[in-house]
């Protein structure tokens, strides 16, 4: 479980966060939802510590991640996966140097250890025999699976998510999010997905926290939100229902 208390950001005059609280649950899919420059990806970033709030606390199973010393902060984060919204893997590095990546960093491991860890993780996301292939040769969802076995392969205890869809289309995009919801239950992990996408959020959202220019408006589960009596919740699934049938070529 995470859990974060009264957090808050600001950046010169304009306030990003404000007294955010919420529980992310083990073993479930924890979404953080809500437009663009709502504070979503700035209240990720807090929460594994790339920015620091001016205000409030982050536990991480009850230890205090914002105020813990440097060792127990490394602990953390070794115990942390993470896929960035832009797959942030290594062009230079073959698919199988990439999703070994995390573990010459942060293991002691034989290379034929971290090789077989590897060949695991890969063959889970359904990619196998594509060690050799360099990031220029696979698509894009090839890439987002590379991204997602290279976040498990270190067995975290928490995963996070930013955008893991972006720039998929509509079926690889379900693909994607029913193989984090799958790994989230089978590892029985902590999983925090930061999204846009109502496809995502009412296919997986277990617990869905909406954010709205810096405050959380609402949450709940998938199942509940057609009838959140939010305005601005109202006006951000009909917003993305118009956008998606856009996409589809339905308007």
């Amino acid at each position: 479980m995470i859990k974060i208390k009264d957090i808050s950001k600001t950046f010169g005059k304009k306030i990003v966060l404000q007294n955010i609280n919420a529980e992310f649950e083990k073993g479930k899919t924890n979404l953080i939802i809500g437009a663009s420059g709502t504070g979503k990806s700035v209240l990720l970033k807090c929460i594994v510590g790339l920015i620091k709030p001016d205000d409030g606390w982050v536990y991480y199973d009850l230890r205090n991640f914002t105020e813990a010393d440097k060792e127990t902060k490394s602990e953390i984060r070794r115990e942390i996966g993470m896929l960035f919204q832009g797959g942030a893997l290594f062009d230079s590095k073959n698919v199988e140097d990439n999703v070994m990546f995390p573990l010459d960093v942060l293991t002691k491991m034989s290379y034929d250890e971290k090789l077989d860890r590897a060949n695991h993780c890969l063959k889970r996301v359904g990619l196998e025999n594509v060690n050799k292939k360099y990031i220029s040769e696979i698509s894009g969802g090839m890439k987002k699976r590379v991204g997602i076995a290279r976040a498990i392969v270190n067995n975290p205890n928490y995963l996070f998510c930013d955008e893991p869809n972006s720039g998929l289309d509509p079926q690889t995009s379900v693909l994607i999010d029913e193989l984090i919801s799958e790994i989230t239950h089978e590892l029985d992990i902590t999983t925090i997905v930061v999204t846009h996408d109502m496809n995502s959020v009412m296919g997986i959202g277990e617990k869905i926290i909406f954010l709205y220019k810096g405050m959380k408006l609402w949450e709940g589960h998938h199942k509940d939100i057609t009838h959140s009596n939010v305005p601005e919740l109202d006006d951000f699934v009909f917003a993305n229902k118009v956008m998606s049938k856009m996409r589809d070529g339905k308007v």
